[in-house]
């Protein structure tokens, strides 16, 4: 199992696989491959940080890291989006989803983001460190409950004093 950048050429191979992948997910919106390529569009997109897992050259997961803020009184603090993380339906539950997020925050953390946030079920990102953004004082604009809105810090005390505001790009 390789963990690794996406490719350019891998585009439509990622957006087919975003979008089976996402037909068979426990929550779904429908609209995951295009939230990919809007987010592959936009100013926070970086390379390095959207990832592939491969199999004896088949794709069989993704994941993305992208730049995005929470809005504070003094001024925007960094902090990166994990939106989304996907596995193939026949690669699911043997760990393949764990270790693309595990990847994915330690290249983070080596490329000096302090910290991340994401919209997910409680009980399966806690086990990476995630907590509720409300407890880092963060709120959402976007009206979704708080419990499943989490923030991890990847640099200790990076969401200190951190009170304010994240939008979620849909």
């Amino acid at each position: 199992m390789l963990i690794r950048p996406e490719r350019e050429s891998e585009f439509p191979t990622i957006y087919e696989l975003v979008r089976v992948a996402f037909t068979t997910a426990k929550v779904s919106n429908g609209d995951e491959q295009n939230f990919v390529d809007r987010l592959r569009s936009g100013d926070g997109y970086i390379p390095e940080l959207a990832l592939v897992a491969e199999d004896e050259g088949e794709l069989v997961g993704h994941i993305m890291l992208t730049r995005t803020f929470v809005s504070t009184a003094e001024a925007p603090r960094p902090v990166l989006l994990l939106a989304p993380v996907c596995v193939v339906l026949k690669r699911r539950k043997q760990g393949l989803g764990a270790r693309l997020i595990q990847d994915a925050l330690s290249r983070a953390r080596r490329l000096g983001h302090a910290a991340v946030v994401l919209v997910g079920n409680p009980a399966y990102y806690s086990r990476f460190g995630f907590k509720p953004c409300a407890s880092f004082g963060i709120a959402n604009a976007n009206g979704i409950p708080d419990r499943h809105v989490m923030a991890l810090e990847l640099a200790p005390g990076a969401l200190a004093n951190a009170a304010g505001t994240v939008l979620f790009q849909t």
